[in-house]
């Protein structure tokens, strides 16, 4: 999506010092914040949301899904350690 130059959200919900560490241009919303930030995540575009494997961003999905009845949220498969092996293997994930 970023190749293509594709319009959508990309928001972190890993902690501050990890994103610190290695970051691919995120919006950092803290997973315990998500719920409280939801007046900042787009409902007109796309919003991929990611943390370090995909766990705490597939919970944050489901919380914002059942909660604040998004329908436009995807979760990055495997999440910052996949997009390092895949993607930018200089990342330092932590």
């Amino acid at each position: 999506m970023m190749d293509q130059g594709e319009d959508f959200q990309l928001i972190d919900v890993r902690e501050p010092h990890e994103v610190d560490a290695a970051n691919i241009g995120g919006q950092s919303i803290p997973m315990a914040d998500a719920l409280m930030a939801a007046d900042q995540i787009s409902r007109d575009k796309k919003v991929i949301i990611h943390c370090k494997s995909g766990g705490r961003s597939g919970a944050v999905v489901n919380h914002l899904e059942n909660s604040a009845g998004f329908t436009n949220l995807y979760n990055l498969k495997g999440g910052m350690i996949a997009w390092a092996a895949e993607i930018d293997p200089t990342l330092n994930v932590i």
